[in-house]
């Protein structure tokens, strides 16, 4: 139980980052099942029909590998199966995450082109375009984007992306980033023509962290043969190579995968359509109630909104940190904090994963009083005007 000033405070933690998400009381049961071998039977039908089911939460009928490893591990994955040191990538600059992927792929000896943003607006496929036209060798062997970026509450148009790839007729292959939007956001490995999703289980799939997972087209396992860059944890052909018997080449996160099991049996239940319906609900009222304040949400255009998570920035002379801080010590709740450039200069609003109506109003009602208590300022009536969207369909 949560303690404020050495005393016990009633009722739940509201956990309202975006990421890592509420877990689901069905998958903390799932998880504390007992350890099963990971080398028999039971665990190989385990193992099977999560390869199954991940296939239609990423709508590919393509191969969807699990790794034991955070988000971080999935990208390594990406890149260090289809490239090799010296390659040139093109990515681009949309918040936090993009940046550290692209430190990543420096560090693994790899030539970044890095398209500027100033953090508040989508990827630009009219930029990448451009990108692709000037390269007239065909040096540039991938273009790696972050679907729905975490720090910023901004999210890209892929399909237009590969539009602007197949304009240019450019063979270099497209690498996503779902690690904020799968599960939550509307995403389609097959039909947008991605070649690497990089996806992990603490945010959509409702679980704790620990499983990385790459979904890996035909284009991109052929890449694989001419690739130099080290591997050998990450390597997609000796995972895969035992995946086809329900098996790893090394020892997996058998109780994570039990938990995945359950996340990807609710999601199925709930309809893939009806969960991104969900979650556009809860963000048009997220976004009601930051309007209602008057205060601006750090993403410029409407139509890239997230469905994920909302970031606010602060008023002129107010601290984010500070602000977070009291909503944590008075009502027990945490946001999330402004990351790199944006640090004290916003705080987001995690509106994912096992999330309802309820639970939102519960949320913005604490940001709320929040403000009240920290002296931000702010125009009271953001809860009502969420309540009002809520109940308007």
């Amino acid at each position: 139980m949560a303690q404020r000033n050495n005393i016990e405070t009633s009722g739940r933690h509201f956990l309202q980052i975006p990421g890592p998400t509420n877990v689901p009381g069905r998958i903390l049961r799932a998880i504390e099942r007992p350890t099963i071998d990971h080398r028999g039977p039971e665990f190989a039908r385990l193992a099977s029909e999560i390869f199954s089911g991940l296939k239609r939460v990423v709508q590919t009928t393509s191969p969807v590998i699990v790794f034991p490893s955070s988000g971080t591990g999935a990208w390594e994955a990406a890149l260090v199966n289809t490239l090799s040191p010296g390659d040139r990538i093109l990515m681009c600059e949309t918040g936090h995450f993009a940046t550290l992927w692209r430190e990543l792929a420096a560090r693994l000896g790899l030539v970044v082109d890095f398209i500027p943003s100033d953090w508040r607006s989508p990827v630009d496929p009219a930029a990448i375009e451009a990108k692709l036209i000037e390269d007239k060798t065909k040096q540039i062997k991938a273009v790696c984007v972050v679907h729905n970026e975490t720090s910023t509450g901004v999210t890209s148009d892929i399909p237009t992306i590969r539009a602007a790839i197949e304009k240019t007729r450019h063979p270099a292959l497209l690498m996503v980033d779902t690690i904020s939007s799968l599960a939550s956001i509307d995403y389609r490995h097959d039909a947008w023509g991605v070649d690497v999703t990089v996806g992990c289980s603490q945010k959509g799939l409702m679980l704790p962290p620990g499983l990385g997972l790459n979904a890996i087209s035909a284009k991109a396992m052929a890449a694989t043969k001419t690739a130099k860059l080290p591997r050998s944890y990450w390597a997609w052909d000796a995972m895969l190579d035992m995946n086809k018997t329900g098996f790893f080449p090394y020892t997996p996160s058998t109780n994570l995968l039990f938990g995945l099991a359950e996340a990807i049996t609710m999601l199925e239940e709930e309809g893939l359509e009806n969960v991104f319906a969900r979650h556009k609900r809860l963000a048009r009222a997220t976004r009601a109630a930051v309007k209602a304040w008057k205060l601006e949400i750090l993403c410029r255009d409407e139509e890239r909104h997230s469905n994920s998570l909302t970031a606010v920035v602060m008023p002129e002379k107010s601290d984010a940190d500070e602000f977070r801080k009291v909503v944590l010590e008075r009502f027990n709740m945490s946001l999330g904090n402004g990351l790199g450039r944006l640090k004290g200069k916003v705080f987001r609003i995690g509106h994912l994963g096992s999330l309802n109506e309820l639970m939102l109003a519960g949320t913005l009602s604490g940001i709320e009083m929040g403000f009240k208590v920290a002296g931000v300022p702010h125009r009271p009536g953001g809860v009502q005007a969420a309540l009002a969207d809520l109940t308007s369909d």
